[in-house]
């Protein structure tokens, strides 16, 4: 097989498994999504039932063989999984089928990789890929054999190196949480400055692509990258928002979108991100009102929410996209409530690409403000302060 050159997408086989799991992508669609995010081309598709994974092979041998005829059949030159792979069994697989072998959290872990930008994000993603390797090892070592040693007991160069990768990649993690914990020291810092200027903290949310850093840049006029695709944005940016019927300014935080499986390494790693959303007065808990599958991916922000222990932060409902939903789907009216865990909580449907339903979105934010902050304590109103940046914000 020829190699692919570096500058092209590997055309790339996608499987999924379904275990009869509510939330199965029977399509595909957003494993997909993720691998044109993350650089691949997605040329065939896969899906097969199973109750339980198969301990080697995942899939089983059988279906395991016709992974494999598929691929040589497309050209693929790796195969992609939908779900988390032990070592063993990505091991087992590549054996087996004799192509590269990835799964969904490495696929996650290499989009973070590319879009981090700050400091902060690229230590959060050091930290999330060693976590994950240092799991890897029993394959990342494979071409040093075990040999036999001279009086007959087992062991030699391969045990030893794999030994010395641990070590070094343990004291890798361990380096790179003590920075962590300097840069979360920093934004503890800020954080304490905006608390004595009494500033009302609000941060968005979202299930990734919902249009999160869209709407922020439409609230706060600012210039944050947005795209159509999956994480498109992973630092956080911080600016101020001025709310004129609450006659004063708030703190509006962009953070990384939330998907469906997200690794449990990345949560962790995410901490320092996260809690600007842990620390909010207020989430604006951003929604894709075009996405028929809204309600799967509203139960998976409340349950990384919980992760991270911001479940019980007030909420408001924003549902973007107001643009793209079909006639028959439009609401009768831009706002109104939505049930939440069994919880009316306040909704509001906005286009942040067009504009429509912002005033209305603004003016729920100043109610919110002005009940949750009595008029003696007021901010000075200060326009220009409307896109700046926190002093001290990290690059």
């Amino acid at each position: 097989m020829s190699d692919i050159p570096s500058n092209q997408p590997a055309p790339t086989l996608l499987v999924g498994v379904d275990f009869g799991l509510p939330h199965f992508d029977g399509d595909l669609q957003e494993l997909g999504l993720l691998a044109e995010s993350g650089g691949l081309r997605p040329i065939a598709r896969l899906t097969c039932k199973r109750r339980a994974p198969d301990p080697a092979l995942f899939v089983g041998s059988g279906k395991a063989d016709e992974i494999k005829e598929l691929a040589l059949m497309h050209g693929a030159k790796e195969v992609l999984f939908d779900q988390a792979l032990s070592p063993a069994q990505q091991r087992n697989l590549e054996r087996h089928i004799g192509l590269p072998v990835n799964d969904r959290t490495l696929l996650i872990l290499e989009i973070f990789a590319q879009r981090a930008r700050s400091h902060e994000g690229k230590l959060q993603v050091e930290l999330a890929k060693l976590q994950y390797l240092s799991t890897r090892l029993v394959r990342r070592w494979s071409h040093l054999e075990r040999q036999t040693g001279g009086i007959g007991l087992r062991g030699g160069p391969g045990e030893t190196q794999i030994e010395l990768d641990r070590r070094m990649i343990g004291e890798a993690i361990k380096r790179t949480k003590e920075r962590l914990v300097k840069v979360k020291r920093q934004r503890n810092t800020q954080r304490r400055q905006r608390e004595r200027r009494d500033t009302f903290n609000i941060s968005l949310v979202g299930y990734t692509n919902a249009g999160k850093s869209t709407l922020f840049n439409a609230l706060v006029k600012a210039r944050a990258y947005a795209a159509d695709q999956l994480f498109a944005t992973l630092d956080t940016t911080t600016r101020q928002l001025y709310l004129g019927e609450a006659g004063r300014s708030v703190s509006l935080s962009d953070t990384v979108g939330f998907i469906r499986d997200l690794p449990h390494g990345l949560v962790e790693a995410f901490q320092a991100t996260l809690q600007e959303a842990t620390e909010a007065d207020l989430l604006l808990h951003v929604v894709d009102a075009a996405n028929p599958d809204f309600p799967e991916q509203m139960a998976e922000v409340q349950k990384v929410l919980a992760e991270i222990g911001a479940e019980t932060v007030p909420q408001l409902l924003v549902f973007n996209k107001l643009d793209a939903l079909a006639a028959e789907r439009s609401p009768m009216q831009l706002q109104d409530q939505y049930e939440l865990d069994g919880v009316p909580v306040p909704r509001v449907f906005v286009s942040a690409k067009s504009g429509l339903g912002l005033d209305r979105l603004r003016s729920a934010l100043s109610d919110i403000v002005k009940t949750a902050l009595p008029p003696a304590m007021p901010l000075a109103a200060d326009p220009r302060d409307m896109t700046r940046e926190y002093p001290g914000d990290l690059p």
